[in-house]
């Protein structure tokens, strides 16, 4: 073994016996405890000030037992759920370990290198107790629209401590009372306030939320039925994932992307991945990764670890909602110092893209050899924008951002799924009257892209346009990746439609901004997004004719397009 590579395997020895408690017992609290979750997201959402959260769902919430083991999540951000059991063990690290907690503790951590983001993503924490003993844990990582960073968002950061204020695992509340001084720190390293208030208190009340619906479990069944349901829980998940490899032949799979830049370097970073399967076990070797980088795109070891848990997960899942159990047979290898595992004071504040993209190229390790396995590539970027500025008459500062939708990539199973994202599959696109109501912009076109999708006998999935009128003299963020690697396809099927972003000036000059920071955008300015379409799955001369026409009817494809990729179908 190398002693420079870093190994995390999964899976904690079972700590209950399963016979102290029925299967039906067991799916009941199995259900509970996903209402649980749900309830954690409800509060949530229903309380939070910022549309990032309650209208796009940019957060996790999750239960974990004691050991830290993924008990229950709610559908919202899954590569932010791989990545809260790192959150939980540094919060309470950060406070000192388990002895220093007591009922009614709430734990704020947001150190990159734990939670696996940018600062802006910060984890409230909250152990739970019952007749006097901790069980569990209710977790919620959600993004703040600011925390004092260089900027809002950044593209160009070089160093982690230009990316925001950090908390390395403090006590917002004490048993159960506010720590009025750190609440008043994370206000006070913002540059909107009220915001980031509202949406503590927001987490704090959904943290609250999940550790009141839990310990009605408790009190319902008992701490030893519930062990016993959990150890149940995590071994048919565990099972889920087994019998998935098992239809996959041992070897080794090897996939390669690319970023467009680092952010503050012109040139491509490409990098390699191996997926290695050993009869019921499956190794994500990330070793072979570029040096961490000089800009932002260093994806932290917990986001690393989190994309091997959701694409096998969402492969694997047959629709059911993951737990400890889908991670066990699970390793993941990185070398410290990498891209796919950097060491402070490394900058990281585009880590998600990284991860997004090595999700792709899991699936397409395993596409060169087992293409009817996995999807075609997805747009591939979350494509996002963050806006910021002054209000003209109020004086107020503002801020608002959100990642937007791709086209999926086909697969055997038929066409790619328009707007959506393989890792942000339960996050939603926010209305255009909420952005409107709350923000100086008009929103001028919400449109799929005509020809997107990459052709196949099964298309990709269409991009979608979104043009924005700035009212109001503004600052933008431009984060969009995959502009210079167009979305494969798989076993024939072609390319999509790339992503990108443009600047209309009033004179209709217009200037690519894919990944920028600090965008002046002036009144009367234009900004449109690009978001591209999925590749293609097969030959397009396999593909049914009365599915082309009724592309075209639809107008989801041109006469150029059929005349290109399926010249024997008359649209006459």
């Amino acid at each position: 073994m190398d002693n420079q590579l870093h190994h995390y395997k999964f899976g904690i020895d079972r700590k209950a016996e399963r016979d102290d408690v029925d299967p039906v017992t067991t799916q009941i609290i199995r259900n509970s405890l996903n209402s649980a979750s749900e309830q954690m997201k409800r509060a949530l959402c229903r309380t939070a000030m910022s549309p990032v959260i309650y209208e796009v769902l940019d957060f996790a919430g999750a239960i974990y037992d004691n050991h830290m083991r993924l008990l229950a999540q709610a559908p919202s951000l899954p590569l932010f759920m791989g990545t809260l059991n790192f959150c939980i063990e540094e919060a309470v690290k950060g406070v000192g370990g388990e002895k220093n907690l007591n009922d009614g503790d709430i734990i704020i951590y947001n150190s990159p290198y734990g939670t696996g983001s940018h600062p802006q993503d910060a984890a409230l924490v909250a152990p739970v107790f019952f007749e006097n003993e901790l069980i569990a844990y209710t977790a919620i990582k959600a993004h703040w629209l600011d925390i004092a960073g260089k900027e809002p968002y950044s593209t160009d950061t070089v160093d982690v401590f230009q990316e925001g204020t950090v908390y390395p695992g403090v006590k917002l509340f004490n048993k159960g009372e506010l720590v009025e001084d750190i609440y008043k720190m994370c206000i006070a390293n913002t540059r909107v306030p009220n915001s980031v208030a509202g949406d503590i208190n927001a987490q704090a009340i959904g943290v609250k939320a999940g550790a009141t619906a839990l310990k009605r479990i408790l009190a319902k069944y008992g701490i030893k039925k519930f062990r016993a349901a959990a150890e149940s829980i995590f071994d048919a998940g565990e099972m889920i994932v087994k019998n998935y490899l098992k239809k996959i032949p041992n070897g080794e799979y090897s996939g390669s992307g690319q970023m467009d830049s680092n952010g503050v370097e012109p040139g491509k970073v490409p990098f390699d991945i191996k997926v290695i399967i050993e009869d019921e076990k499956v190794i994500l070797d990330m070793s072979q990764a570029p040096p961490q980088q000089n800009g932002p795109i260093n994806c932290p070891l917990p986001s690393t670890v989190s994309t091997a848990r959701v694409a096998m997960s969402m492969l694997a899942g047959s629709n059911e909602a993951p737990n400890e159990g889908f991670f066990r047979p699970i390793e993941v290898i990185t070398k410290p110092g990498t891209l796919f595992h950097p060491v402070s004071p490394a900058p990281v504040f585009l880590y998600g893209w990284p991860a997004l993209q090595a999700m792709e190229v899991f699936y397409r390790a395993l596409g060169s050899k087992f293409p009817e396995k996995v999807p075609a590539s997805s747009g591939g970027c979350i494509n996002a924008i963050v806006w910021w500025g002054i209000r003209e008459k109020s004086g107020e500062p503002w801020a608002d951002g959100a990642p937007h939708p791709v086209g999926q990539g086909a697969s055997s199973f038929g066409d790619g799924a328009t707007c959506l994202h393989h890792a942000e599959s339960a996050t939603r696109f926010a209305p255009a009257e909420v952005w409107e109501n709350r923000n100086p912009w008009l929103v001028n076109r919400v449109e799929l892209i005509k020809d997107s999708g990459g052709a196949g006998k099964y298309r990709g999935g269409l991009g979608v346009n979104l043009e924005f009128t700035m009212l109001e003299d503004s600052f933008a963020t431009t984060v969009c990746e995959r502009t210079k690697l167009p979305p494969w396809g798989l076993n024939g099927g072609n390319e999509g439609l790339a992503n990108n972003c443009y600047v209309i000036e009033e004179n209709e000059k217009i200037s690519e901004k894919p990944k920028a920071t600090r965008v002046h955008v002036k009144k009367g300015n234009r900004v449109l997004i690009q978001c591209g379409g999925g590749g293609g799955y097969g030959s397009p001369k396999d593909r049914n004719p009365e599915k082309v026409l009724d592309d075209y009817k639809q107008g989801y494809i041109s006469k150029e397009y059929i005349k290109k990729f399926h010249p024997e179908v008359k649209t006459n």
